[in-house]
């Protein structure tokens, strides 16, 4: 009766935001309306949310087609505000006498209205920036920074970068060279010399402490960057000899990034501190402390140390480095000093969400014609017939056992010529019918079998989706980092298949097959099934950190559409959209490569000419495919739903018009029927 009840329970949005796990990475600035869309809070929790759908349909009457990035720059505002206010709380709380200033590293996303954004919510806390190449520092170094602000330049540094960086201290700004090997030194000292300015140096120590995480390599003894406990003695002693050792203003270190565990990053804090108090007692004046990065985002929302998440809060990350150093300043008798954090994904990854469009789905499986017995067909093929029409819920293994060693037999004499195409296909299809309903009643077991479990894996659909993971999600195609991914609709009813997600590139690693869960990782995403001539979207979260930049040119699909909404309750919605950026067209693609689009469609009307001259090809025909091809080539990289939509519906139509059902439509990839499904579905003792 228990059963029968819950079975019969009716889904909704609170059941949507639990499977979603929506409530934790979430972190309230999303969440599900009474509607079933997914919803965008910029101010956290705070006033009304945006319903993504609404953007959606909006950004789609101004012509703009999915793939989509919209950015929410007020989620920008916020996390810079609450960064910053974290750290004077924390400060007032333990009565720290340094203050803090952070700086945003640009190389987590440079694009000009994030870095622009940052500034000026930054700028009542003289919030800087920090670069880690030529490019990024001269961006950063002409951007307009409150005068007390930081420049923080990191990286490896040549002649032009550093001459770069002292310019700027001459125009009165506060540029810190920091020294990751010693070389780096005698050259700002020489060309400081060669401007006559003095500079403000930092110097990055080498910590024994490493992060946590899959960046955890990137820090430690054997870090790529910085200087060993002997190298720092010696650099001080070289400044000291140059009468530069007033110079020395920052001591930085940097453990990793996306760190998982508090204990790691305050055991780091602990040894910088240490350095640091260690430096002030030989003399020198230094002003701050840089903890570098490492503040973690919860990917998936379940508060641990797993590579997807983080064990501690923002408060909670702030006040143990706050105390920490302040205890160490303390034990040793040394001036507190400025706090540095070069935090950025913590900034910017919630601000912008991925949309996609479905626009097919492959069912493992299904087939588009009947397989009726036949008196002919081979005796491998009625074997497993037969095990499709007796599955009971005591024979299920034994079942799938059997049924995959007749499979086995079969390849073995298709490919010794024993078995015709049409009986290797009847077995295929009557394999996987057996499996989808071993898979079904295993659901809700306590234990089920390795090899039933490794079964159901490959079972699940294949939803096809309008994008590219190389370009929108580098980080998941090169290291496996998982992102939350939830429907932006339909979230009132329960999701009934599973699925994985493929891309459009072809590539076979152009897939995502792991999704975030609280307890592991997940080999499925719950999705709803495609209707007929309905889109169906799914929103990719927690973007905003490193995949705008880092993404590729894999089969050259570029960047995607893009567009910031902004917070204003007076308009329609909630909201209004500033800017609306085109991603890349082909011929943009192309000359990066540079292919000319000119030259390409020059050579193209060159063969055509030739076609119409020869009199295989009409003038009027040949004009439409020039200008067809023109129109391809300064149309948009990706997938134009609507058009292949319109298309599909046209070729179901025509042929039906001669009597033949394709079974295919716009949202749904092949399907069919014959006696052995009706047999296998209807089978007794289906559940448990």
């Amino acid at each position: 009766m228990g059963d029968n009840a819950q079975s019969m329970r009716t889904w909704g949005v609170s059941d949507s935001l639990k499977l979603y796990n929506i409530e934790n990475w979430g972190d309230q600035y999303f969440s599900i309306n009474p509607t079933g869309n997914l919803t965008v809070h910029p101010r956290r929790g705070e006033g009304p949310g945006i319903d993504l759908m609404d953007v959606i349909e909006e950004i789609k009457s101004q012509g703009i087609q999915t793939p989509v990035l919209i950015r929410f720059q007020d989620i920008i505002r916020h996390r810079v505000v609450g960064l910053n206010e974290a750290f004077r709380k924390s400060i007032a709380e333990y009565g720290y006498k340094g203050r803090f200033q952070g700086v945003y590293p640009i190389k987590v996303n440079q694009m000009r209205e994030v870095v622009e954004e940052i500034i000026e919510a930054g700028r009542p806390y003289d919030y800087g920036l920090e670069a880690g190449s030529k490019a990024e520092l001269t961006a950063v170094i002409a951007m307009n920074l409150t005068p007390q602000s930081l420049i923080i330049v990191n990286g490896y540094k040549d002649y032009d970068i550093i001459k770069t960086a002292l310019l700027g201290v001459k125009l009165g700004k506060r540029v810190i060279i920091v020294i990751e090997k010693l070389s780096e030194l005698y050259q700002v000292v020489a060309v400081a010399r060669e401007l006559g300015v003095q500079p403000l140096i930092g110097i990055r120590s080498k910590l024994y402490s490493k992060g946590s995480g899959k960046w955890e390599s990137s820090g430690g003894e054997f870090a790529k960057f910085g200087l060993t406990t002997p190298e720092l003695i010696h650099a001080v002693k070289f400044l000291k000899a140059e009468g530069l050792d007033d110079c020395f203003k920052l001591l930085h270190f940097h453990i990793g990034s996306q760190i998982t565990n508090i204990k790691t990053i305050k055991d780091a804090v602990k040894e910088g501190t240490r350095i640091y108090a260690k430096l002030r007692k030989m003399g020198l004046n230094l002003e701050f402390l840089d903890v570098g990065g490492g503040l973690g985002v919860d990917y998936d929302g379940s508060r641990t140390s797993f590579d997807s998440s983080i064990n501690y809060s923002l408060q909670e990350y702030v006040a143990d480095v706050v105390y920490s150093i302040k205890e160490v300043c303390e034990a040793e008798e040394v001036p507190e000093p400025n706090i540095v954090s070069e935090s950025g994904r913590a900034v910017v990854a919630h601000h912008s969400v991925l949309i996609v469009n479905v626009f097919g789905h492959i069912e493992v499986g299904a087939t588009p014609i009947a397989f009726e017995e036949s008196a002919d067909e081979d005796d491998v093929v009625k074997e497993m017939r037969y095990l499709s029409q007796n599955l009971t819920n005591k024979n299920l293994l034994e079942h799938f056992h059997d049924a995959s060693s007749r499979k086995e037999e079969a390849l073995s004499m298709f490919k010794l010529g024993f078995l015709s195409l049409e009986d290797k296909a009847k077995v295929e299809y009557l394999f996987w019918q057996i499996c989808k309903v071993i898979a079904k009643n295993a659901t809700g077991v306590k234990y089920v079998p390795e090899e039933v479990e490794a079964m159901t894996k490959h079972l699940a659909d294949q939803y096809l989706c309008n994008f590219s993971v190389f370009q929108s999600m580098p980080d998941h195609w090169a290291i496996q980092h998982l992102f939350p991914i939830v429907p932006l609709h339909r979230l009132d009813e329960e999701p009934s298949r599973e699925a994985t997600l493929v891309d459009i590139t072809c590539d076979s690693d152009g897939k995502v097959s792991k999704f975030i869960d609280l307890r592991d990782i997940k080999d499925t995403l719950p999705v709803h099934p495609l209707k007929a001539n309905e889109p169906y979207h799914l929103g990719f979260f927690l973007m905003g950190a490193y995949q705008d930049i880092m993404g590729d040119l894999h089969n050259l699909f570029g960047r995607v559409n893009e567009v910031h909404v902004f917070l204003d309750e007076t308009e329609p919605g909630g909201y209004y959209i500033e800017e609306v950026i085109k991603g890349n067209n082909i011929a943009g693609v192309l000359s990066w490569i540079q292919w000319s689009a000119t030259d390409l469609a020059k050579k193209m009307k060159e063969q055509i000419d030739v076609k119409v001259r020869e009199g295989a090809m009409k003038p009027r025909e040949g004009v439409d495919f020039q200008n067809f091809f023109e129109n391809v080539l300064n149309g948009y990289t990706y997938v134009d739903v609507e058009k292949q939509a319109e298309f599909m519906k046209k070729l179901e139509e025509l042929f039906q018009a001669s009597g033949v059902s394709l079974g295919l439509n716009a949202q749904s990839g092949a399907s069919g029927t014959s006696q052995a499904v009706s047999d296998v579905q209807n089978m007794n003792d289906y559940r448990h």
